[in-house]
């Protein structure tokens, strides 16, 4: 197989602060997945197996009932509780007080890997996007029924919010089909992210960044993640980084997206070089992840002589 890609972290991006020797896992931030359904226990589980992989001291993946005990059997580390299921097999609507409350006690929030697009799928997904004050992800499913809802309703959320659709997402929400260039799709993409206070990650070749008044590009990545699976495994990371301390400060969306979508590719870039482009499957973009976490990590300083 070919060398993977330059691991050097390019130059403007956030690094990762170096972990001190009397931390514990709490200090790295409970992540909370919501999503599942019957047929897409997966989805959630490689979310919650990649923010892991991405530093998250405790990850909860929470599904319906019926597709628990399948969720469980992906990773041990990762916890996973199962809340009442509708005959589908997607959450029931007696789920989402017990999921809003879980979490008001995470750091983290990712919202949408195989979560249906049920009625209760859509109301569960418009709470967690209004009412919960920490940070969260959405994606998949998720991004269906945030589309749903008008502007001024997306613009009143009480927390931190990244979104990352692909091309048809995007589209959903502005109710096109399609017939728009990178150009027009991206400067839609940015319109979208000022409008509902967000930052935005329009997915695909040179995956685009934006938060609305700035605007930048992703070079890492390779064809072969073209792939199920891999949606997931950055919303884990993007879940995962909110939670780490960054070299320069405070995590905030616009730079947690930006290393987000690097260090997700980067992982791609990894995987592809093990595997080649055509086999790569999500969960080889997860084993690729520690190579592209380390080189995220801020060097260390010398000690001055």
């Amino acid at each position: 197989m070919e060398s993977p890609a330059s691991d050097e972290i390019p130059p403007g991006l956030p690094r990762l602060e170096r972990r001190a020797r009397d931390t514990s896992k709490r200090d790295y931030g409970r992540v909370l997945v919501v999503g599942g359904s019957s047929g897409m226990a997966g989805a959630p589980a490689l979310a919650g197996m990649a923010a892991l992989r991405a530093g998250a001291g405790l990850v909860e993946v929470v599904v319906p009932a019926s597709v628990v005990a399948i969720a469980a059997g992906f990773d041990p580390c990762v916890m996973t509780h199962g809340l009442p299921a509708d005959d589908e097999g997607g959450f029931a609507m007696a789920a989402t007080d017990a999921i809003l409350e879980r979490a008001g006690r995470a750091d983290v929030v990712a919202v949408g890997p195989g979560l249906g697009r049920s009625h209760a799928a859509g109301v569960l997904t418009a709470r967690l996007w209004s009412d919960v004050p920490r940070p969260a992800v959405f994606d998949a499913d998720a991004l269906w029924a945030l589309s749903r809802l008008d502007r001024a309703t997306l613009a009143r959320h009480a927390g931190p919010r990244i979104l990352t659709p692909h091309v048809g997402e995007l589209l959903r929400f502005i109710g096109r089909d399609g017939g728009l260039g990178r150009a027009a799709l991206e400067e839609a993409a940015a319109t979208l992210a000022a409008d509902i206070d967000a930052v935005v990650v329009l997915k695909g070749p040179d995956t685009l960044v934006t938060d609305g008044r700035r605007q930048g590009h992703n070079a890492s990545g390779n064809p072969g993640m073209a792939t199920a699976g891999c949606g997931d495994v950055l919303t884990g990371v993007a879940a995962a980084l909110f939670c780490q301390p960054l070299a320069a400060g405070r995590a905030e969306p616009w730079d947690v997206a930006r290393l987000a979508v690097w260090v997700h590719g980067r992982a791609g870039d990894v995987a592809a070089a093990r595997v080649g482009e055509v086999s790569l499957v999500a969960t080889d973009v997860v084993a690729g992840l520690p190579a592209a976490i380390s080189a995220a990590v801020a060097r260390r300083v010398p000690p001055s002589a």
